[in-house]
């Protein structure tokens, strides 16, 4: 039986190496290398969207490979794709590699320089596992895009056009339709949704952060249920606690909620760290709000430009979301996209703060009224994205079976 091998190596000459060397494996079928992670986790993701029978067999993982660490890379593609056997290329043979490498979830692993019987065994073994995986899955079974449900990041142009509000509603407006929903506050020293929630709770996304094993029980330790069935996981109330977040925890507690929640959505706020970075690249769907005026959609371009510079996400596959829109305002969604390079979401929120007022005012966020207008638009926004159930519609249908929902947002830094 043939073995379809796809080869993740950043390095152009380490890649017409293990190129040629897999061109000599007995029926192996390498695939063209791919560059960079996110190209990885992209061309899996399109393989699996099609059929378990389309995913390649072994995926090989160079050390240097990047942005994403080697490692963690692995263990996403492990967590997302399990009939894939992974192995990982390496200089480093170590016991101490070998156990972290496991613990990620690879298969096995080679050591530089490349040789032929070495490389053959780890991809025969890689291979027979993976075959073995996916008979016990079933030839018909469809795959899932990750090891759960669908990850969303909303975040902001800059502070003030309305992040948490949009984050929040999304989640409610999937929560209404009957989906389990995660929120979590990745705005780490400034994050406002449990005041706003009227949430006081000890834990926070801080207390994962020196955890590498992530059980369900410690998970549910961490998470706070609000009234409304979303689940909720906070930022630290000592915003100087945030920079225990890196990059590698946030990926893992990502990837433990989304085990566990058919949508997670996530809160990043207007300020970019590394564990909102790296949020932002494991998102199916990453949102980026702005309100229509000159000083916001500059902040939106910047944004755009900035992620793209650092490989966080490219301009085409983040979905604008614009806030506050007006029919005289002189800047419209189209127009945005123009300036952006972004998709444009085909829901704008109306501006209409003096709905919002009075549940602001209480600190009950979730009870604002099913009529108004910029619920409406962001639970039509939900539906729009895909994050409500088809047996529920978005806008006024939908907002009236939701009397419990919720919204967050900023009101001290005049957000909506």
């Amino acid at each position: 039986m043939t073995t379809r091998i796809l080869p993740a190596v950043g390095d152009p000459e380490a890649a017409r190496s293990v190129s040629t060397l897999l061109s000599q494996l007995p029926d192996a079928e390498p695939a063209q290398p791919v560059t960079d992670s996110t190209q990885l986790v992209d061309t899996l993701a399109r393989l699996a969207a099609a059929s378990l029978d389309e995913l390649p067999e072994v995926v090989l993982v160079h050390e240097r490979i990047g942005p994403v660490p080697a490692l963690e890379l692995v263990r996403e593609v492990a967590l997302r794709f399990p009939a894939v056997g992974v192995v990982l290329i390496t200089a480093d043979a170590g016991p101490a590699l070998l156990s972290a490498a496991m613990d990620s979830g690879a298969r096995g692993l080679v050591t530089l320089p490349l040789g032929y019987e070495e490389l053959a065994s780890r991809v025969q073994a890689a291979a027979q596992w993976s075959l073995g995986v996916r008979r016990h899955l079933g030839a018909g079974a469809e795959p899932a895009a990750g090891p759960g449900g669908t990850v969303v990041t909303v975040s902001g142009a800059k502070g003030g056009v309305g992040t948490t509000v949009t984050a929040v509603h999304l989640a409610l407006a999937a929560r209404a339709s009957g989906r389990s929903v995660a929120l979590v506050d990745m705005d780490l020293q400034s994050g406002d949704i449990a005041s706003y929630l009227d949430v006081q709770f000890r834990r926070s996304v801080a207390d994962l952060a020196t955890i590498t094993d992530l059980s369900p029980r410690v998970l549910q330790d961490a998470v706070y249920v609000h009234e409304t069935g979303l689940s909720l996981l906070l930022a630290p109330a000592e915003g100087e606690r945030g920079e225990e977040v890196t990059d590698r925890a946030a990926r893992q507690i990502v990837s433990a909620l989304r085990g566990r929640h058919e949508v997670v959505v996530l809160d990043c706020g207007s300020r970019l760290d590394s564990a909102n970075a790296a949020a932002i690249e494991m998102a199916g769907t990453a949102l980026l709000v702005t309100t229509p005026d000159v000083v916001a959609v500059r902040a939106a371009k910047r944004t755009v430009r900035m992620w793209e510079r650092l490989q966080v996400r490219k301009a085409e596959e983040t979905t604008t979301v614009v806030n506050r829109r007006h029919r005289s305002t002189e800047i419209q969604p189209p127009l945005v996209q123009k300036i952006t390079g972004t998709r444009i979401a085909g829901t704008a929120v109306p501006a209409n703060f003096k709905e919002l007022s009075a549940v602001v005012d209480a600190g009950r966020l979730h009870e604002l009224d099913a009529r108004s207008t910029v619920k409406q638009a962001l639970w039509a926004l939900a539906g729009e994205l895909g994050l409500v159930q088809a047996a529920g519609r978005p806008g006024k249908q939908l907002a009236r079976t939701g009397d419990r929902g919720s919204l967050g947002l900023r009101r001290r830094t005049g957000g909506r």
